[in-house]
């Protein structure tokens, strides 16, 4: 992984394939202005794609002359001086990123704007536009992979410094477990989150994910469920009450066969936070089970429709949709599943190919690995 020194950073140019200048005539072409000006504008964007930056900062400069807030121009001049290592780059890059209003323009400025930070290893400027890259650009391959290099060299540069400021202490201890947990050795983790929890046994949030930690390792252990429990109601007091804290109370009471108990947990999640969609899941699982499918489906209807990609989701609405007897609709969302759950198996096969552990989704069948209360 890239080093946050900057050490082995590839521009991100490179990563996100070849300019989209071509659009540059089309946006001068449509922006109106003093013919001089757009025949400025149009020239010196030919010239910066065909590499000539010398000649391109020439018209550029003499199109931002006489329109000085011309966004177009600042955008590709910011190009040119960028490349030609000139003072200004960033600032008219900036300024290009912000009013540009073409998508695929505002992209390839992007693109540069993202690669000058980041090629000077300053993450905290170059996050805002890979974010918004990442908005613009949802499906582009290039742009995720890059977007993924900054969030690690982030994570890695907080972990070096949380490292040299506080080794021993309970933090340290958590992302320790946090790590274990993503390499899926969950007994270890439950380890570090009790010695984080010895060091200060009201840190925010370590008794919630004690608990996780626990119940993932062993869900149909009856010590297991109890212990994750406890922790539970220890978070509760920490922490106070949130909805993901009664989802995992509620998947507790489920898993112990205590169905009312389970749903007054995953209702109280509902009315914290009404759009849950674990709680909305929980409280469809148990009206499946209870033989309500009618019921459930509206539940299951708006977690499909906030999550497309939530694998049980599609089951168990297939199954309340079987239940109630829309076969054909039954029938298309188990294809949807399938379709999610093989995507999944090659997310997962890549994991494993890295030597790390992808949480697998819980209960994507109906009651998947879990004992019948």
């Amino acid at each position: 992984m890239m080093s946050v020194s900057g050490f082995g950073r590839r521009p991100v140019r490179a990563l996100c394939g070849a300019a989209v200048f071509a659009v540059c005539s089309l946006c001068c072409a449509q922006g109106g202005g003093p013919a001089n000006v757009s025949a400025r504008l149009a020239q010196g964007s030919q010239e910066l794609m065909r590499g000539d930056c010398v000649a391109a900062e020439r018209d550029l400069r003499a199109a931002l002359a006489a329109a000085p807030s011309l966004a177009q121009a600042q955008g590709l001049l910011g190009i040119c001086e960028k490349r030609m290592g000139e003072p200004g780059a960033q600032a008219h890059l900036e300024a290009g990123f912000a009013k540009v209003t073409d998508a695929k323009l505002r992209t390839e400025i992007g693109v540069e704007l993202a690669d000058y930070d980041y090629q000077r290893g300053d993450l905290d400027h170059a996050l805002p536009v890979v974010r918004a890259l990442v908005s613009m650009n949802p499906e582009n391959i290039d742009i995720l992979f890059f977007a993924q290099n900054v969030y690690q060299d982030m994570a890695d540069d907080t972990l070096n410094k949380l490292a040299l400021l506080a080794p021993d202490s309970p933090r340290m201890q958590e992302v320790v477990a946090e790590r274990l947990v993503e390499a899926g050795n969950l007994p270890a983790a439950a380890e570090h989150y009790r010695a984080a929890l010895a060091k200060d046994p009201y840190l925010p949030g370590a008794h919630f994910e004690l608990a996780e930690a626990i119940l993932e390792a062993s869900p149909n252990d009856a010590t297991a469920q109890a212990n994750a429990e406890k922790e539970l109601e220890t978070a509760l007091r920490v922490d106070g009450e949130s909805a993901r804290l009664e989802c995992e109370m509620g998947r507790v009471t489920y898993l112990q066969g205590n169905l009312d108990a389970a749903l007054a947990h995953y209702q109280r999640a509902r009315q914290l936070m009404p759009g849950n969609e674990d709680a909305l899941l929980g409280v469809a699982r148990i009206l499946m089970r209870q033989e309500k499918a009618a019921e459930a489906l509206p539940l299951l209807q708006q977690v499909v429709g906030a999550d497309p990609l939530n694998g049980e989701a599609h089951y168990r609405y297939a199954m309340a949709l079987k239940a109630t007897g829309r076969t054909d609709e039954a029938q298309e969302q188990i294809g949807i599943y399938q379709t999610i759950r093989n995507a999944r198996d090659k997310v997962a096969h890549v994991y494993e190919e890295m030597n790390r552990r992808m949480k697998a989704p819980q209960d994507e069948e109906p009651d998947a690995g879990m004992s019948e209360p």
